[in-house]
């Protein structure tokens, strides 16, 4: 942690306040920029494009309404406030036109009459907050005053408040304050960059507010240590790293100073882990409760700008569908993974996650993203073993991603009765299964050797832990020793005579020889060879991605229709070896 990081007393807050509007996120000048990257920079120029549309559609559309449609989050709701909020007033700073400011205000007032913002799921109140917080400041000359009071008495009473008896420790839905993984900093961010807001109107609970919510938000940013890693998986990445930039960089042009927060160990390196986590397919490592597909975010821009760091623009630069924070922190100051002469393989030890690959500047390039990890992390599958793999433009070993976050249980006493959640939902290994977790929910694994060079990498990770009731020893290797494919190595040795699964998931069609140990994974015109080295005798098998006869199956969950899995079953097996060499073709 660096020396420079400090929590600020509240005087220190308020007497830095620049009083003026707008304060967040923007100033004037930074207006004048963004017009001028427009002029300048066809890509910038096509991104205003994008989101004047989507303001000219907002137009005609209704404000959203109080909806907790899964009787537990308005977090739908609040995001798409966020969203509305920031596309009409960017476009009003860029361009003008009232119609977009009554826009603007009918959606703020809709959310000021509802009840409450639904404190007991405090991401909604974080967001809603955010939302009020853009409209007050970057409409703030616009705005009459009743318009003005009523924004601020909502920011004040459904975010500010709440949010206090938390800090206070007044209310049992407080405990994201303490807590080290995504809501802490979604949750600070939020209610942060409201007080900033109205800091200057309401000093005294502002400074109260973001003293405290930068005291908490250490806990969290402490995770980055010590190279920027995110143990919840890239989607959860993008979202903690949002809301931790917002509230800094807010910081910074509310202050003039974000004390030092940003020099937290490996937060200059955070933008390394989505680069590294993205198959050449465009998808992601999806490991713990994440979708594959590739998250894109525009704090990378501010990340690169802070950093000096261009190869964090030229990721951003790719985005398909631009935000507009894309728009407001936008730096043409892009360089490639090439061009930045970046390894092709690297480990996060903050995840004891590992990545290699054959190029960077290769749409069919074999990719390969392979974890131990902790299974007690937040968001976290029994996963650790599991890998990706991407070749041929395909990808071919997939991670099935999260169930529905509604199903009972899900984030409690029933989490591991879930097949995408399970070991034997993954590209892993299972020992003895039954219907109890098919690895051991407190384990944690280390990658114990990580080697890189011109002719290939590998990765070996010690799983014993995961397995410890059935096995002395467990070793998983992922090896591309000619960056041509990869070898899967498993060194195997129970307790007893044992069950061991070898899965790997995939969408691809697959055929099997006659002998059993020779597959052939077919995606449109594109093919795999999946080959069993060892043991001799070993067997491959397609299978459903469903659970086993022995594990539990409950009724509600994803029946994961148009994926399959290629398995291998070796019975009464004490100690082995288990090499399988996937290559295409």
């Amino acid at each position: 942690m660096s020396n420079e990081w400090r929590v600020p007393s509240p005087d220190e807050i308020l007497e830095r306040l620049n009083e003026g509007h707008p304060r967040l996120l923007i100033s004037q000048n930074t207006i004048t920029d963004i017009v001028k990257n427009i002029e300048t920079n066809e890509l910038a120029s096509d991104w205003h494009e994008h989101m004047r549309s989507a303001a000219r559609e907002l137009l005609s559309q209704e404000p959203l309404h109080y909806e907790i449609p899964d009787g537990l989050r308005l977090l739908s709701v609040s995001r798409g406030v966020l969203q509305r909020v920031y596309t009409l007033a960017l476009v009003y700073r860029l361009d003008g036109g009232d119609r977009y400011v009554q826009r603007t205000w009918r959606e703020l007032e809709s959310a000021a009459n509802f009840q409450d913002w639904n404190p007991r799921h405090f991401l909604d109140t974080a967001e809603m907050t955010h939302a009020f917080a853009i409209g007050y400041d970057w409409l703030h000359g616009v705005w009459d005053g009743g318009q003005l009071k009523t924004i601020r008495d909502s920011i004040v009473d459904k975010g500010l408040m709440p949010a206090l008896d938390c800090y206070r420790g007044k209310e049992g839905f407080g405990w994201w304050v303490k807590s080290k993984h995504n809501w802490n900093q979604v949750c600070n961010g939020g209610v942060g960059i409201g007080a900033l807001a109205i800091a200057d109107e309401l000093p005294e609970l502002a400074g109260e507010i973001i003293q405290d919510a930068l005291r908490s938000l250490q806990g969290a940013m402490a995770q980055f240590a010590p190279d920027g890693a995110w143990s919840e998986g890239p989607g959860y990445w993008n979202y903690a790293t949002y809301y931790n930039v917002i509230f800094l960089a807010a910081l910074e042009t509310a202050l003039r100073t974000d004390f030092g927060f940003s020099r937290a160990a490996g937060f200059s390196e955070t933008g390394l882990f989505p680069i590294y986590l993205a198959g050449p397919t465009d998808l992601a490592f999806n490991f713990a409760d994440c979708d594959e597909s590739v998250g894109y975010a525009p704090q990378l821009f501010w990340l690169a700008r802070r950093f000096d760091r261009p190869i964090y623009a030229w990721y951003e630069g790719r985005a398909r569908v631009p935000e507009p924070l894309d728009l407001v922190w936008f730096t043409a100051a892009g360089s490639s993974p090439t061009e930045s002469d970046l390894a092709l393989d690297e480990y996060f030890r903050g995840a004891e996650v590992v990545s290699m690959r054959s190029a960077w500047d290769d749409g069919n390039a074999v990719f390969v993203g392979f974890k131990a990890g902790d299974n007690r992390s937040n968001h976290s599958n029994l996963d650790m073993g599991t890998f990706v793999l991407d070749a041929s433009g395909h990808r071919w070993a997939i991670d099935l991603g999260a169930d529905d976050y509604n199903l009972p249980g899900y984030f409690g006493s029933q989490r591991w009765t879930y097949y995408r959640l399970r070991a034997e939902g993954h590209n892993a290994l299972v020992i003895n299964p039954n219907e109890g977790p098919d690895q051991d929910p407190g384990a944690s694994a280390d990658i114990i050797r990580f080697e890189s060079g011109e002719e290939g990498a590998f990765a070996i990770a010690d799983l014993t832990k995961a397995y410890v009731r059935s096995a002395r020893r467990v070793l998983r290797g992922i090896a591309m020793p000619d960056r041509r494919g990869i070898l899967v190595q498993d060194e195997v040795e129970t307790r007893r005579p044992s069950d061991v699964w070898w899965f790997m998931h995939t969408r691809a069609e697959i055929e099997i020889d006659d002998e059993g140990d020779d597959a052939m994974l077919t995606q449109c015109d594109a093919h795999l060879s999946a080959r069993i080295l060892r043991p001799s005798g070993a067997r491959f098998e397609v299978m459903d991605a469903m659970p086993l006869p022995t594990s539990s199956n409950p009724i509600d969950q994803a029946k994961n229709e148009g994926f399959r899995k290629l398995a291998t079953y070796l019975g009464n097996t004490t100690d082995v070896r288990i090499v399988v060499s996937l290559a295409p073709l």
